[in-house]
């Protein structure tokens, strides 16, 4: 099969830089003024290409899979995906976000690498096949700004204070300032459209303007979303986003005016009617949408469909106003209503395949544009007036918001990091470059060094801020915060962590068998965590302000059952709750801060399993939330000591929750093993034993003939154990008793013979100073690490028992 095309002429080596439409053109006007010499005028010059099939018969038949079009496409993506996630493997260490390498692997298959080879290229990437690739990364990006403009709440903006205002304003138009000084000091050097102002303004607004949606995934990777800094730093590119927005319309209807000032009028008209439409229309019917919808049910399919083709509509009708199209999916983004139902479900049904499927194409044809050979051709001298501007940009962006910053009394190192952050760059700025070089502000070579110098200043900018700032060095405290060392008679701090209503009726009753008194207050901080879907900033609600919270936060239940709890004990039971909406990759971060502001001595944390009866000796089968992962880093930072609740009363007993204020644990039974953890348990333990209403069996293991016994920590146990018989001695509801083991298969056979259907509680430390005499053998059975090796036994469905589990892990001093 053979076609009429329209001529595609290489671009020769002193000329690979120059844009190829515009070469096109130019070589189009030198074939008219020839063939006029010879009174004929050539309009179009075509030549005969031969197409490539759709799909191919096979290897079989003799035919190579990529001389067809389809197969040519499925390579191309599987190349794109291979590349990126080799390169994220191999900067993960280094500490370099995804767009880094994503933008890395879009340049690996352009000219600069694979693309020297040019039998590959005709192969791999044919000029129909870079129109498709083109075309599909266009699609890509379009969906890329919808999903992430969903989860930008600029109702934030309310909320902003005078620093993140003053950091947002001053970051942006100083370093403006100093790039058009910069610029002004090199006219002479520069030449081209970058020389008019409206090149010189192009890259002054990329380097001083921080997009929201870009500093949200890249925070969001390295895991600061919940830290001060990155709250700061989100508040601020939420202002320069704004800013930002307005700055790249005043753009381009000054590249509109350079032609006609009409141009300039229409195309603001066009923006008006849209932004209005979007507002009025749009976002009534989405709204709608949202009132359909059944509470605590998904979207409708259909739904989600409509609003994933109009995304593609709404995009058509703005190119085909003159806007910029991608501002129009931007803007049914902001229009759509962030959080569940809505927002939540589209960016849980389109994000994996536009992230993972369409987005390799956009990163495709970024680095199809990239020549570091025409780059290098082109000459230090046309290149350093915009390497001079670019770089004292970035500079100046992090003095400034670095300066704002310590101005408003933040300490230098956040100052600093804070600076840092808002220097990143993502996908949204190289696209940007790749929109001036269609309209000729740059050049082949000049959107090299641009996108370069983007990548190398993210790149350094995310390696700086995970080597200077550690939000959880905050957390290592040399001052003791655990129940073993606070003197009776005091107010005993305890954060409480809620995950679902599930963890209430356990928590409570844990509480009220811990017995607070008049002599023996209790502080009680309760934060429920709530999983943030659809919305990128952080929400953290404090019930005791007059704040309205946001309708799909669903807290009510579990803030009255604990208000419940509190009222009729009011008097020692003080009570506090929160609400935290946040990805759960950070939530530990909030826990552990709420601890150390109110200097918590215990935190109390729901092990949240689901349990599979039908399966014989099946084990405890992770939440599928993965709330275990949670636990596991609270673990590792928290500020004072952890208690792990594994509750089997509410899987046996639904109704439980309607009456918690009457329940607590009656008989307990404490396994101490030694070590730090297992003494924390047992001055735990010795608070339930004060209520009169439970009894506790407290059961001590020694290895036989001292086998493994470290001396100190012998000491200190016996100092302990000691302490507590004496105390408990004319307690009539305590009992204490010693078993020797050789090994953990003798220490697993001890716990057996003590379980009971009358046991409710087990209390065990988590591992700290365990002799691991006692545990020999026992390592490959723990498929829990935070519950320690006993704990996972013990709340196995192997073990059989229905009481529930208790792990207590002391307060790791680390300061």
């Amino acid at each position: 099969m053979v076609r009429f095309v329209q001529l595609y002429h290489p671009l020769p080596d002193h000329a690979r830089w120059r844009h190829a439409e515009q070469y096109s053109r130019d070589l189009l006007q030198t074939t008219e003024e020839v063939d006029e010499s010879s009174s004929t005028t050539l309009h179009h010059v075509f030549i005969c290409r031969r197409t490539h099939p759709s799909h191919c018969l096979g290897i079989f038949h003799g035919e190579n899979p990529l001389n067809c079009s389809f197969n040519i496409i499925l390579f191309d993506l599987v190349l794109m995906i291979l590349i990126t996630t080799m390169l994220r493997l191999l900067l993960k260490p280094l500490k370099q976000p995804r767009i880094v390498s994503e933008i890395i692997a879009g340049i690996f298959v352009g000219p600069s690498v694979l693309g020297q080879s040019k039998k590959l290229t005709e192969q791999v990437l044919p000029d129909n096949a870079q129109f498709v690739v083109a075309n599909l990364g266009a699609i890509g990006f379009a969906y890329f700004l919808f999903v992430t403009s969903v989860e930008t709440d600029f109702s934030v903006l309310r909320k902003v204070g005078k620093k993140h205002v003053y950091s947002a304003v001053i970051g942006v138009f100083f370093p403006i300032t100093t790039v058009c000084i910069v610029a002004h000091c090199f006219k002479s050097s520069i030449h081209g459209n970058l020389a008019k102002p409206v090149g010189i303004g192009s890259v002054a607004s990329s380097v001083s303007v921080t997009v929201f949606p870009v500093i949200y995934l890249i925070l969001k990777e390295l895991r600061l979303l919940s830290s001060e800094v990155g709250r700061m730093a989100m508040a601020t590119a939420m202002v320069s986003d704004v800013m930002g927005i307005i700055l790249v319309f005043a753009f381009v209807a000054v590249k509109h005016g350079q032609h006609s000032g009409a141009d300039a009028v229409w195309f603001m008209i066009s923006v008006i009617v849209l932004m209005a439409f979007a507002i009025i229309v749009i976002r009534s019917v989405l709204l709608w949408v949202v009132d359909k919808t059944p509470e605590g049910k998904p979207v409708d399919r259909s739904y989600v469909v409509l609003i994933l083709l109009g995304v593609l509509v709404i995009t058509f009708f703005s190119d085909m106003f003159g806007l910029v199209f991608l501002h129009a999916s931007l803007l049914l983004g902001i229009v759509m209503p962030d959080g569940p139902p809505l927002g939540a479900t589209m960016v849980q049904r389109s994000r994996t395949i536009v992230m993972e499927l369409l987005m390799p194409f956009t990163f495709a044809i970024l680095g199809l544009n990239v020549d570091v050979f025409a780059m290098a051709n082109y000459g230090w001298s046309n290149l350093e007036p915009l390497f001079a501007m670019v770089i004292a940009g970035y500079l100046s962006k992090l003095i400034a918001t670095s300066a704002v910053a310590l101005f408003f009394g933040v300490p230098f190192k956040e100052s600093f990091t804070l600076g840092l952050m808002m220097n990143l760059r993502g996908l949204y700025e190289v696209t940007i470059f790749l929109k001036w070089l269609d309209e000729g502000i740059l050049e082949t070579p000049t959107y090299t060094l641009m996108l370069l110098l983007t990548t190398l200043m993210t790149g350094t900018c995310s390696a700086l801020i995970c080597f200077i700032y550690d939000p959880t060095k905050q957390y290592m405290t040399n001052k003791r915060r655990t129940i073993q060392h606070t003197p009776p008679g005091t107010e005993l701090s305890i954060l409480v962590g809620i995950h679902d209503e599930e963890c209430v009726a356990g928590l409570i009753n844990l509480l009220e068998t811990s017995h607070p008194t008049m002599t023996s207050p209790f502080a009680v901080y309760a934060i429920h965590l709530f999983e943030l879907v659809g919305r990128a900033f952080p929400v953290f609600i404090d019930h005791d302000k007059p704040e309205r919270p946001p309708k799909y936060i669903n807290y009510k239940k579990i803030h009255n059952a604990l208000k419940l709890y509190q009222k009729p004990r009011s008097e020692y039971v003080k009570l506090r709750s929160y609400t935290v909406a946040t990805v759960k990759r950070t939530m530990h971060q909030d826990i552990c801060d709420l601890a150390l502001t109110y200097k918590a001595t215990l935190i109390l944390l729901p092990f949240c399993n689901k349990r599979l009866d039908n399966l014989a000796g099946s084990e405890i089968v992770r939440h599928v939330y993965g709330m275990q992962s949670i636990n596991s880093r609270v673990l590792a930072n928290s500020p004072c000591s952890i208690g792990i609740l594994v509750d089997k009363g509410y899987t046996h007993n639904p109704i439980a929750m309607q009456y918690y204020h009457q329940l607590f644990f009656r008989r307990c039974v404490i396994l101490f093993l030694g070590g730090a953890d297992s003494r924390e348990a047992l001055a735990y333990a010795d608070r339930m034993a004060t209520n009169p209403e439970v009894s506790l069996t407290a059961i001590r293991f020694l290895s036989y003939n001292s086998i493994g016994d470290d001396e100190m920590e012998k000491k200190l146990d016996d100092g302990v154990v000691t302490w507590f018989w004496v105390k408990n001695e004319g307690n009539s509801r305590v009992a204490y008793r010693e078993v020797v083991v050789r090994n953990g298969e003798e220490t697993l056979a001890a716990i057996q013979a003590l379980d009971n259907d009358t046991n409710e509680l087990w209390i065990v430390g988590r591992k700290q100073g365990i002799n691991q005499v006692l545990l020999e053998g026992l390592s490959k059975l723990s498929e829990n690490p935070e519950l320690g090796v006993i704990g996972d036994y013990v709340a196995s469905t192997d073990f059989g028992s229905t009481a529930s589990v208790l792990v207590v892990h002391q307060q790791i001093m680390r300061g």
